[in-house]
């Protein structure tokens, strides 16, 4: 079923066409807004609609319920809902990032998740917004659904939780063009790094460095 009758609404809306608007087209065309302040706002509308529905359906504890909500929006998790929603064939890209798998690239997807999300808030209210959240995000926590990788960035925290102590990540390097970047990050405790990440987005990288951190202490890992 096509997303326009899957949820009726029209593509040709002019923020659900910047919802799906790569910063690559911008730049190209001169055109227009690409979906990066939809993605901003987007991010928060989903993890408020999940925190919800985690509060009211869920007796679970504050940390019990950080640990679902993370699993759930975090990148790779994004990236399949969009898979699954076929966004792909709705992006607008540059010729360069379209030759060179922007289509497919996941940390593009995650973002356009995000600011379709907006897009549909802004355009057709809460509710409409809430019942596509709820046919993607809360069907997949209602299924258990078992696709995404381990939130290593909560993990880590909970290893060393303190009321003082806290985990910070840092961009330690970063190459590529404004489209394609790289990028390096490491996550350090009292100024010591504990592991890096590199990775195509920043959410990715932390998660690679918390990652690292964690696979030089085995013995914490979940088999």
């Amino acid at each position: 079923m096509e997303l326009e009758e899957k949820y009726g609404i029209n593509l040709n809306e002019k923020l659900i066409k910047r919802a799906f608007t790569h910063s690559s087209y911008v730049n190209e065309t001169k055109k227009g807004e690409d979906y990066e302040r939809l993605e901003f706002l987007g991010d928060k509308i989903l993890d408020f609609i999940v925190s919800e529905y985690l509060y009211i359906n869920e007796h679970l504890t504050e940390g019990e319920m950080t640990k679902i909500r993370a699993s759930y929006v975090c990148e790779n998790a994004l990236y399949e809902y969009s898979k699954r929603l076929n966004f792909g064939k709705y992006l607008r890209l540059g010729k360069g990032e379209e030759s060179t798998g922007g289509r497919n690239r996941k940390a593009i997807l995650a973002d356009v998740f995000e600011a379709f999300l907006a897009s549909i808030y802004i355009t057709y209210g809460f509710n409409k917004v809430k019942e596509i959240i709820y046919d993607t995000v809360i069907k997949s926590i209602e299924n258990k659904e078992d696709l995404f990788l381990k939130d290593y960035k909560s993990t880590l925290q909970e290893l060393i939780q303190s009321d003082k102590e806290s985990v910070i990540y840092e961009v330690i390097n970063e190459t590529g063009p404004s489209h394609d970047k790289t990028f390096t990050i490491a996550v350090k405790l009292d100024n010591v790094t504990l592991g890096v990440g590199v990775a195509g987005s920043k959410k990715e990288a932390e998660q690679e460095a918390a990652k690292d951190a964690l696979s030089k202490q085995a013995k914490f890992i979940d088999s």
